[in-house]
């Protein structure tokens, strides 16, 4: 595990890749810096820091700021949208907006499996590459024990091209809205409409990241917003600013 600085972001095992976006580090520099602006992206985070143990992050439905001390070492597996209810056993929805140690749940939420192995194979004691190898694999046994929802990762992919429906992928899936939107809740935390809000925001964030949006306009319609006054709202309610001030904050930062 690289201990520079920074924040960095690794694709997760092959036979991880269906329940797994990627595997992360994250390391404090030892003269500190400001509170670090996580902005939501429909997945959970299983996240083990140093001294500390595991915790689990999110879903989020705004701007979180995590204010680390210098130093802090963090090592993360992040979950895809729809694949944390199976892989926890618990509904996403009480975990939202929430850093929850893992010791927190023991014997409330977790059920008795590989999720609670969580808890005694990642003491913050750990090296940190021990750490990441042991929270990869332990996310791969939850993920093997509690596959993603298919129905649930298929809306997703849906709904996260441009010009989607909610009520046209749910015809395409062959089942109802109010079925799509318990399947949603059940594999993400909430529904199908905040999910595809979320997803189009992500494009956005995206494209930013890419250094591409010099045209705010242009980029609004890109992501299948309606105008720009509509990708200002989602902006400031997600990522807590204007599209051009997040796009300068995301330029300083480099965290998700």
């Amino acid at each position: 595990m690289d201990l520079a600085a920074g924040y960095r972001e690794h694709p997760p095992p092959a036979a991880l890749a269906a329940a797994v976006s990627c595997v992360w580090t994250r390391v404090t520099p030892a003269a500190g810096v400001p509170p670090t602006r996580v902005l939501p992206d429909a997945c959970v985070d299983l996240i083990w820091q140093q001294n500390r143990g595991v915790f689990v992050a999110g879903p989020d439905t705004g701007p979180v700021f995590d204010a680390l001390p210098p130093g802090t070492v963090l090592a993360g597996v992040r979950l895809r949208p729809g694949a944390a209810g199976a892989a926890l056993g618990l509904p996403p929805s009480a975990l939202l907006n929430q850093r929850t140690d893992a010791a927190e749940l023991r014997g409330e939420l977790l059920p008795v499996g590989p999720a609670t192995a969580l808890l005694a194979r990642l003491p913050g004691s750990l090296p940190p590459g021990v750490a990441l190898r042991r929270l990869t694999q332990t996310a791969g046994e939850m993920a093997t024990a509690g596959p993603p929802d298919r129905l649930v990762a298929e809306a997703v992919r849906a709904l996260a091209r441009p010009g989607s429906r909610v009520g046209a992928v749910a015809e395409d899936l062959g089942i109802s809205g109010r079925q799509l939107h318990r399947r949603c809740c059940a594999a993400i935390g909430y529904g199908p409409v905040l999910l595809r809000r979320v997803l189009r925001f992500r494009r956005f964030v995206s494209q930013i990241d890419s250094g591409r949006p010099a045209d705010l306009a242009a980029a609004a319609a890109d992501v299948g917003y309606a105008d720009q006054a509509h990708l200002t709202r989602d902006s400031v309610e997600f990522g807590g600013l204007p599209p051009a001030a997040l796009a300068r904050a995301r330029r300083q930062g480099g965290t998700p």
